[in-house]
């Protein structure tokens, strides 16, 4: 992350996984384990090559996410949840459950308006 001067405990988490994708890229690797580039890649089918390369580098800097690089012809290279970043595993199951939740709050509404 680089700048500790940061004091507020909310800015440091939000400059670690907020974004677009660094959030998603953690719940996936959280929820389904180990996971190649290319494998990434289809999961978000919406993601740029260079984002995706971007945020994985950023949250491999940030000591949230190990890279493992195979030493074998094509290379293969792997992405895991570091400690650190499994440390985050609970939070980012309540955010998918809030998010469940919120979904569902809409779909009712959705549905007691069309009645």
């Amino acid at each position: 992350m680089g700048n500790l001067e940061i004091q507020c405990p909310v800015e440091v988490t939000v400059k670690l996984i907020g974004g677009k994708w660094k959030l998603v890229i953690l719940h996936q690797l959280a929820t389904l384990g180990v996971k190649r580039f290319n494998e990434l890649r289809r999961i978000f089918p919406d993601i740029t090559q260079r984002t995706l390369t971007r945020q994985l580098r950023e949250l491999e800097e940030d000591g949230l996410v190990n890279r493992k690089v195979y030493s074998e012809i094509p290379p293969k290279v792997e992405y895991s949840l570091s400690e650190t970043g499994e440390s985050l595993i609970p939070i980012l199951l309540n955010v998918r459950d809030w998010g469940i939740s919120y979904m569902d709050q809409n779909q009712k509404k959705a549905e007691a308006n069309q009645e």
